[in-house]
Order: structure tokens, then sequence, then C-alpha cells
């Protein structure tokens, strides 16, 4: 069977994190291949969250306004309520703003984002993104074709693709496993996960319900978490009549003996007509492959990590994965770095992965840790267990639910790329709102509207706060290097305290300090040809 040579990049599976690396690459000005193993996406829905960065990331690739516009109705609040049924008290809320009033800018200026977090049902997210894909220059994808085979060489990958019963040989200069918890490229490779293999179990069900939507329409929220014989999220798909019931179970609980009809009711707190549209029991776990990828094959998304979904955290780190990958493969790809540049991909996502499983297993822990029969009782006994629930609430879910710093927290500091970074733990709710390396450059808006995002250009970008330095010589070396380089200029003071920025591709901060340094050496360092600690 004679290879057929393909693009230069196979992207295997079409999920969230396959098709933001093809959009990226192809943006970028690398052709690849998608394969996507199932004929039909899943009807299910999983994720429903779209993190702050993943829509700063989708807004660089020009896809956050169609994304922001899809999902719930613009009007629909994405706010969370805790009750102990949804016919029941309420004990707890979080009000939160709907996609109209982000549109419409309110309270825009105290963002720490231009693009914040929306709530949109991987149901929708995906055809949004598979759309976009298939119309980019340089993108082909194949739906029912799965990866069976793969053979590495020095200079490229050999795979063997099956369709319809027939096989095929194609060569690629690299695999990209995207291909999720099962994947095909990581079991390739023989790397096994490694971590807690179960927190929680659960029993999701997805239903038709417009009865569901009449009852929510007395008191919108986007989810409603329920207390009744177990915790459980009703979770708005559509704002509408489409609700998933999610309901957690210790782990070592037979889910099977479960009755999806009679969670249903327990959650609501009465029976409600409605139509069954699928079932599915899975188990809730905290597992980090032990490497993420091997020579010319790489891992992102739920190829490399799967974690407890307390927040949609899964598929937005495999977002990030994917900005990361993409830039880096780029990179090699056109030239301007060397294939050792791509080593630090696994250097930089695989900590932040390990950081987030454990952030998001005792997030889960926290939330799921229970609650006393009692909130149900009459009276001021019931009223006074609510309020003590209550309390719990307020200190574990503000972070779950607006998690800053799960998205502007992470950080590469201590890559061999990134010079002058200090390391340190990732939180769910903090971060710092100035310029440090290694860390994502700090949003603030510019008098002409734009975010300085939306400045830096598509490669690196030199951001220059003060205008006496002449940046001619870093001009220079880059053209010398072969690295491309945009200079921008913008406001200096505490969020930027440096006299220049050296911002990467994918907006994480490589450099920053004063004019007497060398260009060139940094560069070297920033593109992988030079570690950090040598530069």
């Amino acid at each position: 069977m004679t290879p057929q040579t393909s693009s230069a990049v196979l992207v295997v599976g079409a999920g969230p994190t396959g098709l933001t690396l093809a959009v990226d690459l192809a943006r970028r000005g690398v052709p690849c291949h998608v394969v996507e193993a199932s004929e039909r996406r899943a009807e299910n829905p999983r994720c429903n969250t779209t993190s702050a960065r993943s829509m700063e990331i989708f807004r660089r690739l020009g896809l956050a306004d169609d994304i922001r516009r899809a999902g719930l109705p613009a009007e629909y609040p994405t706010s969370i309520q805790y009750r102990t049924t949804l016919l029941g008290e309420e004990i707890f809320r979080l009000d939160l703003p709907s996609a109209g009033d982000v549109l419409a800018g309110a309270g825009r200026e105290n963002w720490p984002t231009p693009e914040p977090q929306h709530r949109i049902s991987q149901l929708y997210l995906e055809p949004l993104l598979e759309e976009h894909a298939r119309g980019l220059p340089g993108v082909t994808l194949e739906r029912g074709t799965r990866l069976v085979g793969l053979t590495q060489h020095d200079d490229h990958v050999e795979v063997v693709l099956e369709s319809a019963g027939e096989s095929r040989v194609a060569r690629f200069a690299y695999v990209v496993g995207c291909d999720g918890a099962h994947s095909a490229v990581r079991r390739q490779l023989g790397i096994r996960y490694e971590g807690v293999d179960a927190i929680q179990k659960f029993v999701s069900t997805f239903v038709r319900s417009p009865e569901l939507g009449e009852i929510a329409a007395r008191d919108r929220a986007w989810t409603y978490w329920t207390h009744g014989r177990r915790q459980a999220s009703l979770i708005a798909i559509d704002g509408k009549s489409l609700w998933l019931n999610h309901v957690a179970f210790p782990p070592d609980h037979d889910t099977e003996s479960e009755d999806p009809e009679q969670l249903l009711r327990e959650s609501v707190g009465a029976p409600v007509g409605h139509e069954v549209i699928g079932v599915v029991r899975w188990t809730g776990r905290q597992l980090v492959a032990q490497r993420y990828g091997r020579g010319r094959v790489f891992l992102a998304g739920d190829a490399a990590h799967i974690w407890i979904p307390v927040g949609g955290f899964g598929m937005n780190a495999g977002i990030q994965d994917a900005a990361t990958l993409g830039w880096m493969l780029a990179a090699v790809c056109r030239g301007w770095a060397p294939p050792e540049l791509l080593a630090a991909y696994e250097l930089e996502r695989k900590p932040v992965g390990e950081q987030f499983a454990q952030a998001v297993g005792l997030a889960a822990r926290r939330s799921l840790a229970g609650f006393s029969p009692d909130i149900h009782l009459p009276g001021a006994e019931g009223e006074s267990a609510r309020a003590e629930f209550a309390e719990r609430l307020a200190v574990t879910e503000p972070a779950r639910y607006s998690p800053d710093g799960f998205s502007f927290g992470y950080h590469y500091a201590g890559s061999p790329l990134v010079i002058g970074g200090e390391d340190q733990a990732i939180t769910m709710g903090d971060y710092q709102d100035h310029a440090r390396p290694g860390f994502r450059l700090p949003h603030a808006w510019l008098d002409d509207g734009r975010s300085t995002l939306d400045v830096l250009g598509p490669d690196f970008t030199l951001v220059r706060t003060d205008t006496t330095v002449d940046p001619a010589e870093w001009v220079a070396a880059a053209r010398d290097v072969g690295v491309p380089l945009t200079v921008v200029d913008l406001p200096g003071g505490d969020r930027y305290p440096a006299a220049l920025l050296l911002v990467r591709p994918d907006q994480h901060v490589a450099w920053m300090g004063a004019a007497d340094v060398r260009p060139d050496e940094l560069l070297h360092t920033a593109t992988g040809r030079v570690p950090a600690h040598q530069a």
C-alpha cells in the first residue's frame, strides 16, 4: 500500500480541542487534516461552559461573537440557584449576566477580560467550530474515519486510517491526538493516565420538557442545584424545553440500579411531563497522562487529561492545550523555530494539567460534600439548616462559577521558553492583574474601544510602554533570526510595569524588562533555540 503524502498535521478527533487546533493552524498557514471516528456528533450534552480564556482564544480566531449568540437565548440569565428541589425552597443563589448583557457591554469597564465566560452547551459549540473549520483553506475534515496504526520516522509519521471497512496509509509531519478519554493515539504511544480513577459517579439524563421550562420561567437560572435524596444539577440547555439532570453518587455506588425517571422527580420535587432523549452513566475522575506526547505525536484535551467536570474545566483546558500547541507547530512547520521548540509543549501544559486536576478535584469534593436533610424541615428548624448550608455555599461556589484564576492565573513561568519567570501554584479564584513572565498579558480597554489583546500581532509581539525606546534593534534581530515580530505601543503603569514586553503568539509574556538587553538572545530563547537558563 503506497502511503499518501497529506497535510502537515493530522488532527485525530473533531471535538472542541481538535477543531480549535485545526482553526488555529489554518489561520497560521499550516494545512491540516482532521479525522473523526464517529459519523455524527454526540446527542447528549457534555460541557456547558466556555471559560473566559477560551472565549479570548475564540476572539483571536474570529469566532467569539458567533459563539456568544448561540446557546441560551440572549436575555436568559446565567445565574446559579441552590434549592431543596426545583419546586422547593431557595437556599442560595449567584446572579450572573445574560449573553445579551455581555454583548451590550454592561459593566465592561470592570471586566478582567474582553470576553467573559459564556454558557453554551457543547451541542451548539461543536457545530459552530466544525462549520468554521470546514470553511477555511487548508483544513480538510472527514467523519467516520479512525486511526488504527501509527509509525514514527525521523521526518514524518506514517498512519493507517480506516473508513467504511477500507484502510489507507498516509504520511504527516506531525500527529495530534485530540480523540478523548479512550484515545487511539494515546494507546498507540503506550502512554497511560495517572491519578484518581473515581471521585464521583453520575447519572445524566437529557430530557425535553416544556413543563420544566414553564416552571423555570418563574425565576430563571442556567443551573438549579437541587438537594433531594442526592445532590443534582438541572441545567438549561436551550432556555426552553431542553434540560440536563446530573445526579451525583459516591464512587462505589451502583448507578445501574438508579431509575432516571425517579431521579428527575426527586430533583424537581414532583412528577413533570418529559421525554427522555438520552441517559449516560459515567464516572468523574482525576487523571493526567504520563506524557503529553512522544516524538512527532502529541496529546491534547481529554486524551491528555480527564477530571470531574466541575465548571467545564476539562474542555476549556483542552482549548488552552490547542492554543499552546498550535503556535508551536506553526512556528516549526513554517520554519521560524526549530523542532526542539515542541518539547516545551509538555513542559508547559502538563504542570498546568496536574494543577488543574488537583484544584478541580478539591473543588468537586467541597461542592459535593453532602448536606443535612434538615434543609427540608418546615419552620424555624429548616430555615436555620438552610442558612447554615448557604454560608458554606457562599465560600465554595463563587470561585467555581467565576474562576478567574483558572482563566487568567495559569502560567508557564517555569518554561524553558520564558525568561525571568517565577513559578507558583495556580488557584481557582485568584490572579494578579499585572504582567508577569509566563502569564497571559492582562487585558485593558484602549481609548478606541479595543482590548490590548486585540492589538497583538499573530506571532510574536514587542509591546513598548516607553516610546523613547527605539525598537529598531529588535526588528533587526527578529529579521535575522527569522521570527515574525509586530511592534505595538501600550500605556505603561502598574498593569504593564516594564519598558518592553515580549509577548508570544498565544498571548503569554515571554520576557519583560528594560532596553539594555540582547534581543537576539531573547528571541533565540523564546523560540526554543536556547533554554532560558542559558540566556
